[in-house]
């Protein structure tokens, strides 16, 4: 089949691209990320996926835009629900790339991460899928977590320590309260 796979980063699409090509897949990627805050850090995780797609000869659709306006705009006064809002806007993006380019189905590396909501993922790609009459392959990257880690490392892959958006970067420096010690 030829597959387009969302890439969120080139560090969760190692091991989706290695285990959809060993099951004959044909893959293309697709990197559309809104949500990656700092501008610096979408252009550092843009250029590592160059990198490892000239490196693994894998074709991919660079959205380069940044519409971080939107991102905030769509997830203002929602914050509590901002990774639903940003998976479903990935997947509906992926879901319209696959249909207008006639793949046969598409998947996202946001299922390589043990850090993400793997059910919610799945059940709004699949929700696209019906939208769109485009396929959702669903896989459960997760199995090889530590395999991919360990390609990204052995390529000198940029390796990032927070899923991307300016929340999440808050949440990794900010001093934990009581109440979520708990």
């Amino acid at each position: 089949m030829r597959v387009l796979l969302h890439i969120c980063c080139a560090v969760c699409a190692c091991y989706p691209i290695q285990c959809l090509r060993s099951e004959g897949h044909e893959v293309r990627g697709l990197f559309f990320n809104p949500n990656i805050h700092p501008y610096q850090e979408f252009r550092r995780r843009l250029e590592a996926l160059r990198i490892l797609a000239e490196h693994w000869e894998i074709p991919v659709i660079f959205m380069e835009d940044y519409p971080l306006e939107e991102f905030l705009r769509r997830v203002a006064f929602r914050e509590g629900q901002r990774c639903r809002i940003c998976y479903q806007w990935r997947m509906e993006v992926a879901s319209q790339v696959a249909r207008r380019g006639r793949y046969d189905a598409f998947t996202s590396t946001l299922l390589f991460s043990k850090f993400q909501n793997h059910e919610k993922i799945a059940e709004i790609a699949e929700e696209e899928s019906r939208r769109r009459g485009v396929p959702f392959l669903y896989e459960d990257f997760r199995k090889g977590w530590r395999e991919g880690q360990e390609t990204a490392r052995s390529l000198g892959l940029y390796r990032q320590q927070y899923c991307g958006c300016i929340f999440s970067e808050k949440e990794r420096f900010s001093p934990r309260s009581s109440d979520e010690l708990r």
